[in-house]
């Protein structure tokens, strides 16, 4: 029971299913100011495709994933569940998911919901193999979760603030995967992805990537323009934190990098959007 629990957890990549799962919530308590019955089975549901979107990923990669140092131990490729379960397990997740999201929201959030999987798993995952630029089109995955939240709660599609909240996690995601697929390149060229490193130096890949950071930071002071925050401790807050987020990114700026930098600034930008949902949830919730 625990090696299929662990097999499970695995398969749908709960640690980024769940960032999923929490960037949907924001978008609903940022329409609604509140959380309540209602975010339920929304919830439940965006988090079944995204499980099932990241399941189909493994069954989609099972080959490459084989030649990759840090994936050759996944289960389909270590042998420990067959693909074409990977296959029914992941088709199971998606149909549940989008039953339970139509059911808690109506179709419009299904209908991204659905976007969502479809770019991630049609648009982004074959293009990856592709051109190592595919992370820019790729980061529209980031970008559409709290949209499938904001139209949940009842939310306007074209209103300016969740057009803002959806563009800082697209803009967030971008030096996300760059930063990822840096400390991952051996691996990913190992495999015979096609890496950054093929295009930019690692020194220009330092400097592009800190001013991606910084555009992330600067996306985040938008903010309060947008009338999302209201609160004068919440917005000096974020002001702080697009700082320390430069900060902690500096090192990218050096002439030399090093995986450690990466490792570094991958983390930063994390914790940084992370702290974002967390003072603008405070904010919806117990401020506004």
């Amino acid at each position: 029971m625990r090696d299929t629990i662990n097999i499970l957890f695995e398969i749908t990549k709960l640690r980024i299913t769940i960032f999923v799962t929490i960037t949907t919530v924001f978008g609903y308590i940022a329409a609604t100011n509140s959380i309540d019955a209602g975010l339920i089975l929304p919830t439940i549901g965006i988090l079944l495709l995204a499980c099932g979107s990241a399941a189909l990923n493994h069954y989609q990669e099972r080959n490459s994933d084989a030649r990759m140092e840090r994936t050759k131990n996944r289960p389909i490729p270590a042998g420990k569940i067959s693909a074409k379960s990977v296959l029914k397990i992941a088709l199971t997740l998606v149909l549940i998911g989008s039953i339970l999201l139509f059911l808690g929201s109506g179709i419009l959030p299904l209908c991204f919901g659905l976007l969502n999987l479809l770019w991630y798993n049609s648009v982004y995952t074959p293009l990856k193999k592709i051109s190592p630029l595919a992370i820019v089109p790729g980061s529209l995955v980031g970008a559409i979760p709290p949209i499938v939240g904001w139209l949940a709660g009842g939310g306007y599609l074209f209103d300016p603030q969740i057009i803002l909240i959806s563009f800082f996690f697209f803009i967030w995601q971008i030096p996300h995967f760059w930063l990822l697929l840096m400390i991952l390149d051996k691996d990913y060229q190992q495999a015979g992805f096609p890496t950054l490193t093929q295009i930019f130096s690692r020194q220009q890949l330092g400097r592009i990537t800190f001013i991606w950071i910084i555009a992330t930071g600067v996306t985040g002071l938008l903010i309060p323009l947008f009338q999302i925050s209201h609160n004068q401790f919440i917005n000096y807050s974020l002001f702080i934190a697009a700082l320390w987020l430069a900060f902690k990114s500096i090192n990218l700026l050096q002439q030399t990098q090093e995986v450690i930098a990466f490792r570094f600034a991958f983390r930063s930008i994390n914790y940084f959007a992370l702290f974002v949902v967390l003072v603008v949830s405070i904010d919806k919730l117990f401020v506004s």
